[in-house]
């Protein structure tokens, strides 16, 4: 009993010590990592990161500085590390050809959301498929089609190929063809459709409309219309005007082709 005693008693002042400076730097570790997540937070709201974002970077951040903070303490007493390494990698290098598919999709969340090449609210044309982006997450992006379809497309193919923005600059130009017969007046045609659109409140004044002759072919020619109209709302404001120039052409005694 004696030597058991002795023997504890020197484990005891050889261990103890380590075993108190591995508790005290537990507890300063963890409210030094507290303290430098919500900082990295801070810093990310005031650069305007996307909010579905901000918590998978401070997650990411506090766990790795937790994990460091974990070896530094079995460092501290003494455990070898080499083992227990060997394990996460090997742990870590099953899962990730486990994951592949699902990683990437991950990773291409991550640059959406940081590189912002499109966002919510946007119309886009991805995957043959043209609509307005109504979510992003880090595995998969929704697009609402205009005939209020849900289609659900992995990251992956957003970031690897090719995606259209169609409002992000804020306007469109909208292009309208119509042809005439070579019996029918150009400037006649051009002065009607140039009041038709300036009565149209919808058509921007900058850029200024342009019509013009676009095509002549062997029974008439083709007489092109650029005008600039809002990004939102292109579909609708198509329709419009083209009901507009045939009822202003009709109206103007301007003969349509099959009319």
């Amino acid at each position: 009993m004696d030597k058991l005693y002795d023997k504890a008693y020197a484990g005891l002042i050889s261990f103890g010590p380590r075993f108190l400076l591995a508790i005290v730097m537990i507890i300063a570790g963890i409210w030094l990592i507290r303290r430098l997540v919500r900082i990295f937070n801070n810093i990310l709201v005031k650069r305007g990161i996307d909010p579905s974002l901000r918590p998978f970077l401070t997650g990411t951040i506090s766990l790795i500085l937790q994990v460091l903070l974990l070896f530094a303490v079995m460092q501290l007493l003494g455990i070898q590390l080499t083992v227990f390494a060997a394990l996460v990698g090997a742990v870590g290098v099953a899962a990730g050809l486990a994951l592949s598919g699902t990683l990437q999709n991950f990773t291409s969340g991550i640059l959406i959301l940081l590189l912002k090449p499109f966002r919510v609210g946007d119309n886009v044309v991805a995957q043959s498929v043209e609509g307005t982006v109504t979510t992003i997450r880090l595995f998969y992006t929704v697009v609402t089609t205009f005939d209020n379809r849900t289609v659900i497309i992995p990251n992956s193919k957003l970031s690897n190929e090719v995606i259209i923005n169609l409002s992000s600059q804020g306007k469109r130009r909208l292009d309208i063809e119509l042809k005439f017969g070579f019996g029918t007046d150009f400037e006649n045609v051009k002065n009607t459709i140039e009041q038709i659109i300036i009565k149209n409140t919808s058509i921007l004044k900058d850029p200024a409309f342009r019509i013009g002759m676009n095509k002549i072919e062997s029974d008439g020619y083709i007489v092109v219309i650029n005008a600039w109209i809002q990004a939102h709302g292109y579909h609708d404001q198509k329709m419009i005007l083209q009901e507009s120039l045939v009822s202003g052409l009709i109206h103007g005694g301007i003969k349509l082709p099959g009319i």
